[in-house]
């Protein structure tokens, strides 16, 4: 059972009522929520294969920023010239999967971002790596390390996690 006061704060985050929470995947270092744990299907019966779900404001507007300004092009670039990196995020891909089915099935083998071939959306590999922690998605753990040395990040991300090496 998720706190409503933290589905509340996530309501106002998104604009909407949250649907299909099941947990808070990630708080900010000042407590505030920041990533949600959705269940694959939502209440209606309808799918949803995005397991995390970015819903922190200033992270979702870094997130589409770091998109407009190009970043995935390069990493869906490297990541068809690196057999290691290909590999690495083939394994984010399967456990992501392999999460999302153990709570429900839902037959496919989409998880989200493009994964495992190209790098499609920085919101749920950023969401993915946040939920998880350093070392299981490695465009999410990149796109962090940009974040992170920005001004504005302090209070929202744990910059020292996501700038050491």
């Amino acid at each position: 059972m998720v706190d409503p006061a933290d589905l509340d704060a996530v309501a106002r985050q998104l604009g909407r009522e949250p649907r299909g929470v099941l947990e808070i995947a990630y708080r900010c270092p000042n407590g505030e929520p920041a990533v949600v744990k959705t269940a694959p299907r939502l209440p209606d019966g309808t799918p949803f294969p995005t397991l995390y779900y970015l819903t922190h404001p200033v992270l979702t507007a870094a997130a589409s920023r770091l998109e407009s300004d190009g970043l995935m092009r390069g990493m869906s670039e490297r990541l068809a010239q690196d057999p290691d990196l290909a590999a690495a995020y083939r394994r984010a891909h399967e456990s992501y999967l392999a999460e999302r089915d153990a709570i429900e099935p839902l037959g496919t083998t989409f998880t989200g971002g493009g994964m495992p071939d190209r790098v499609k959306c920085l919101h749920v590999v950023i969401a993915h790596s946040l939920a998880k922690g350093r070392g299981i998605n490695p465009f999410g753990d990149e796109a962090l390390a940009v974040l992170a040395v920005e001004p504005g990040m302090a209070g929202i991300l744990d910059n020292e996690e996501w700038t050491s090496s």
